[in-house]
């Protein structure tokens, strides 16, 4: 641990072995390495004693703060310190060791839109054949990344592992850490053009993460986005193209979707395989499609990435379905939302509500910077395509989204700015049974209040009902 941080023994046993890394010292297990990461809210350092006092076998902190590490435990034993001089990318080294003395290997994923659902899909057809370790919840920054590499045992035959960014260089300091055998790039959208400014820049952040390659790392492309066919053309290994259209070498066709599943059959490594998923919407099958291809290149056969994608189930607030009380149906996919992701999400409402009523509540989409106003005008335009019987827009750019539905031709009756309560409050009171709601938004806007609201409420509606 010294040599791969460069950090310097204050005190304690230079032999100490330890159990795992933590960070979070309400989280810390007897045995763990505490890290004591300075955030923009709190500086693990405060934690130093709790860490002792839980029993952590070893503290790691910066060097100015090397007089606050408690010299012994409660019991007057040792405690092992160290020293470095930034312990955020000492926990980015410890990790790159553990990856470099790990066998497993490791497959990154990255993109504008659908890396989380990707990467649980391709986690999902790796366990078919193989031990494989997965990012959890959102731990795809430089310290998620890190501490899921820490996880690493020895039985892990694969790693599978979502790369996120907000600016230029944060993949490629990523993958420096992970030093990927597969990259997955899932698409270019405008995620983050506020920060990097053109789809071509955000492009080239992105393929930060193929620059940093194993010797012999392999590359899955969507062949249906031109800015990424166009990277494809300049790399100098051989890269699996994955898409709808005739240029993928993994492929859909005889495509079929209802509320409940998407079936298609997959066409992969010469092979054509039924496939049957348990989510909905036709933008899921660019990230099946994607996980088809990381599961080729692991190996597997189309049977086996077809059983992968069978057992695959959302991500929580990742286009689940929930049936409500009184028979409406509410799509919760709330876990963020960018203008891509929001266009596919509000097509894939229109289809699957028909000829009947949908209801949309659209929190903030975050990072757009000066295109903000556009953008958000573009998914109120959006929501007016596909038929919505109602719109409640949150948050600072409401308006905008309003005045895009507006332009499209949508009723001004039918569309309000609202606080989520207010949104909850006016889905409730309009939501019959056979309607369909969507509730998206970028994670800071927290849109899962009006998921919950609505749960809720029908809830207890349904119980007063049975009681009357």
């Amino acid at each position: 641990m010294l040599s791969a941080a460069g950090g310097r023994l204050l005190g304690g046993d230079g032999e100490a072995r330890f159990s795992g890394v933590c960070i979070d010292s309400r989280r810390l297990r007897p045995g763990e390495l505490f890290v004591a990461i300075r955030g923009e809210r709190l500086d693990g350092h405060v934690f130093l004693k709790d860490a002792v006092e839980k029993g952590a076998a070893g503290l790691l902190v910066a060097h100015d703060a090397a007089h606050a590490a408690p010299g012994a435990d409660a019991s007057g034993a040792p405690v092992f310190r160290a020293a470095v001089a930034d312990t955020t990318e000492a926990l980015g080294q410890l990790a790159a060791h553990r990856r470099n003395t790990s066998s497993a290997a490791v497959a990154a994923i990255t993109g504008s839109n659908g890396k989380t659902t990707t990467r649980a899909m391709t986690t999902a057809v790796a366990e078919v054949r193989f031990r494989a370790l997965s990012t959890q919840g959102n731990f795809n920054n430089h310290i998620g990344l890190p501490l899921t590499l820490l996880a690493l045992a020895p039985a892990h035959e694969w790693a599978v592992v979502e790369l996120g960014m907000n600016a230029p260089g944060e993949i490629g300091r990523l993958a420096r850490i992970c030093r990927p055998d597969i990259g997955v790039i899932t698409n270019i959208g405008p995620a983050h053009i506020g920060r990097l400014g053109s789809l071509e820049r955000i492009r080239d952040a992105k393929a930060e993460l193929l620059t940093e390659l194993s010797p012999k790392g392999r590359v899955a492309l969507n062949a249906d986005d031109p800015l990424l066919m166009e990277l494809a053309g300049k790399l100098d290994r051989p890269v699996t193209l994955f898409g709808l259209g005739d240029a993928a070498d993994v492929g859909a066709e005889a495509i079929e979707s209802t509320e409940d599943q998407t079936t298609f059959t997959l066409r992969v490594q010469g092979e054509r395989v039924p496939v049957h998923l348990a989510v909905t919407g036709r933008f899921m099958i660019s990230n099946a499609l994607a996980a088809a291809a990381a599961g080729a290149l692991m190996g597997l056969s189309g049977a086996e990435i077809a059983a992968g994608l069978a057992a695959f189930r959302p991500v929580a607030g990742r286009m689940n379905l929930i049936r409500l009380g009184n028979g409406a149906r509410l799509m919760d996919d709330t876990y963020n939302a960018n203008p891509g992701s929001m266009k596919a999400a509000l097509a894939t409402l229109g289809q699957l509500k028909g000829a009947g009523r949908g209801f949309v509540a659209m929190g903030d989409m975050y990072e757009l910077g000066d295109a903000a106003e556009r953008l958000h005008a573009e998914v109120g335009a959006a929501a007016a395509a596909a038929g919505v019987s109602g719109l409640f827009a949150v948050g600072r750019f409401s308006g905008a989204v309003i005045e895009g539905a507006r332009g499209a031709g949508m009723d001004p009756a039918r569309m309000h700015e609202a606080t989520h309560e207010a949104a909850g409050e006016g889905l409730a009171a309009l939501l019959r049974p056979g309607d369909w709601a969507l509730v998206k938004g970028s994670r800071a806007m927290a849109m899962e209040r009006v998921v919950r609201y609505l749960i809720q409420h029908f809830a207890t509606e349904e119980k007063e009902q049975e009681a009357i």
